[in-house]
């Protein structure tokens, strides 16, 4: 099936990416955990926009909760301070979009990531902090030894991010997506040889009216999955009652 343009005309504005994000995400999953072996699991998270998990008036209120059952006689909770010298600085921030796949296995003992598969959004490419962030957040995976996938279908907006992934690797000038294309996809192996860590990649380009590729999600050196992109997105059009 050919790829489509889902952020213009005539699927954009009426069917909206986030949910064709979201539930790609969750095609993908169950295409993983139907094939991953025993001891490893694929789990979807979607936010777009900030995901901050607590404010200032959820951190009040929590204070005030936690003083009344400790100065209650009721069951002590570890007391939160309700005042702090103040900060002395604030710097603005940027919280990249999560469209994002995690493997996890539990083999070893603990729970731990192995695999992560991102799929880009607008905001990704934006020309600010949060192209950074999201550039950081998955050098960051790789740095760990945990094995990463990006996608990048946004046509609205144009951004090399895989070339921002190698630059804070420090690796700029390798790998680049063939032929340059605005649209493309890659998977990224952190492997150690030897003294010398390494990452390998299988960079992809995209484009509008084309087939998608299988890409390797590596769960360990020696050991991967395929990842089939072109199977999990008529999967998610046909759920999604998108014309093809």
């Amino acid at each position: 099936m050919p790829l489509l343009d889902h952020f213009h005309a005539p699927l954009f504005p009426h069917r909206r990416w986030e949910s064709f994000h979201a539930a790609w995400m969750g095609s993908i999953s169950d295409s993983l955990n139907r094939i991953l072996p025993a001891g490893y699991f694929a789990e979807e998270e979607a936010h777009a926009g900030a995901n901050v998990q607590i404010d200032v008036a959820t951190f009040e209120e929590t204070s005030r909760v936690s003083e009344t059952q400790h100065g209650s006689g009721g069951t002590a909770v570890a007391a939160l301070p309700t005042t702090w010298a103040p900060p002395t600085a604030t710097v603005s921030a940027a919280f990249a979009d999560d469209f994002e796949l995690k493997v996890l296995t539990d083999r070893g003992g603990g729970l731990r990531v192995v695999g992560a598969i991102e799929l880009i959004s607008p905001s990704n490419k934006d020309p600010n902090e949060s192209r950074a962030a999201f550039a950081v957040k998955c050098a960051s995976y790789l740095s760990q030894g945990v094995a990463v996938i990006i996608v990048d279908i946004v046509t609205e907006r144009e951004a090399n991010l895989h070339a921002e992934i190698l630059e804070i690797l420090g690796s700029p000038a390798e790998a680049p997506i063939p032929g340059n294309t605005p649209l493309y996809a890659a998977a990224y192996r952190p492997i150690r040889r030897g003294t010398h860590a390494e990452i390998d990649i299988w960079p992809e380009s995209l484009a509008l009216g084309i087939g998608l590729p299988t890409l390797p999600l590596w769960l360990s050196a020696v050991a991967c999955v395929g990842v089939d992109l072109e199977a999990t997105y008529i999967d998610t059009c046909r759920r999604r009652r998108i014309p093809t």
